[in-house]
């Protein structure tokens, strides 16, 4: 009778090869060079410690990304403690005069702003050049937005967690997700979803 064959542990060329998408990965969430790579570094670092643990359960990718996404929030937790609240206006007065063009007096969006049809976003999330436009825009972001925006939707904070973090209130929680989700929908539709262009 055959017998399933035990994986063999996360090899170094596995982690090598995934490097360049946690690098990626880590800027994203912490729109800062040095701190993205340090938090590559431990999550090599510790993944290599721990590479006979690993039972092949999930991809090694995934695996891999668990811990850097841990180290991430451990840092954006650090960074939260020293972080200015008044400054959560900051830049965002200017997103402000973009969207109110887009609606009506009644709330309703303007026919010519209304969101386009994007097709198949999974098609679109395939495609590198997709996160390479993204990056992009949620770099014109100002800095806080950006942090709330990616501590909601990317590394799974709850709302209150995030609120409790920065020390918002739920209200201005919610108001930076809308304007930020409405910045990054702007700057997609022109640098990548609309005909033609590449390139925010």
């Amino acid at each position: 009778m055959d017998t399933e064959q035990p994986r063999q542990p996360i090899a170094n060329e596995h982690l090598a090869a995934i490097r360049p998408d946690m690098l990626r990965f880590a800027r994203l969430q912490l729109r800062d060079a040095a701190a993205a790579e340090d938090a590559v570094q431990e999550a090599l670092l510790a993944a290599l410690a721990n590479a006979r643990q690993f039972a092949g359960r999930s991809e090694a990718k995934t695996w891999v990304f668990g811990i850097l996404r841990h180290k991430i929030v451990d840092i954006i937790r650090q960074q939260s403690r020293s972080t200015n609240v008044s400054s959560f206006s900051d830049g965002e007065e200017s997103l402000d005069d973009t969207f109110e063009s887009l609606f009506r007096e009644n709330a309703h969006w303007n026919p010519a702003s209304r969101p386009r049809d994007w097709g198949s976003p999974e098609a679109a999330l395939r495609q590198q050049h997709f996160w390479d436009v993204f990056e992009v825009c949620l770099n014109h972001l100002p800095e806080n937005t950006a942090r709330v925006f990616m501590m909601r939707e990317f590394l799974d904070f709850e709302t209150p967690e995030v609120c409790q973090e920065l020390g918002i209130t739920v209200t201005n929680c919610n108001v930076i997700l809308h304007r930020a989700r409405n910045a990054l929908r702007l700057c997609l539709e022109r640098g990548w979803f609309a005909e033609g262009e590449k390139t925010c």
